[in-house]
């Protein structure tokens, strides 16, 4: 298959950094670049262990947003339309509404650098405040994350390492 093949992730980037991306991956370089940034996949491991993390990050920069409910790794995250999930469920119990936010991580960032899933659970979690891809809602990931920008495309070159070579860890 050839570099043109692998650059689903990345579609919509302008061609001087897709140029460099085929550039890297034709020359069999993309994992060793992706290694010297991040040598080490994260410990964030158990469902327990990321819900702490996830509210950590929530209390610490969205304090009066809802409560999370529930925070997971799901296999069932397809990685073409999305790298994670957030949902609002309302329904109505005992005649009182309870409301549940959740965020759902696609398994596959269980073996990644902790910055990817950073930024993933950045951005789920500015999805709570705002519901649009908007101008407000990556200052608010911004806000967050201030590699934001450079950390979401780090991550779709990982994941077109993954699919071209299989895992980098």
């Amino acid at each position: 298959m050839t570099s043109q093949t692998h650059l689903k992730y990345i579609q919509g980037y302008p061609e001087q950094i897709t140029s460099q991306v085929k550039q890297l991956i034709d020359s069999d370089r993309l994992g060793s670049w992706l290694l010297k940034r991040y040598p080490t996949p994260h410990q964030i491991r158990t469902a327990k262990d990321l819900y702490e993390y996830t509210f950590g990050l929530k209390n610490r920069f969205m304090r009066k947003s809802p409560p999370l409910s529930k925070v997971v790794y799901d296999d069932k995250v397809k990685l073409s339309s999305a790298l994670g999930l957030h949902a609002f469920v309302s329904r109505v119990q005992g005649g009182k509404l309870k409301s549940k936010n959740e965020i759902r991580i696609a398994s596959v960032f269980k073996q990644a650098p902790e910055e990817f899933l950073r930024m993933i659970i950045v951005h789920e979690l500015a999805h709570f405040k705002e519901k649009e891809h908007n101008k407000a809602f990556y200052q608010l990931c911004q806000h967050m994350e201030p590699d934001y920008h450079q950390l979401e495309l780090d991550t779709r070159l990982y994941l077109t390492y993954l699919e071209l070579s299989g895992p980098l860890y």
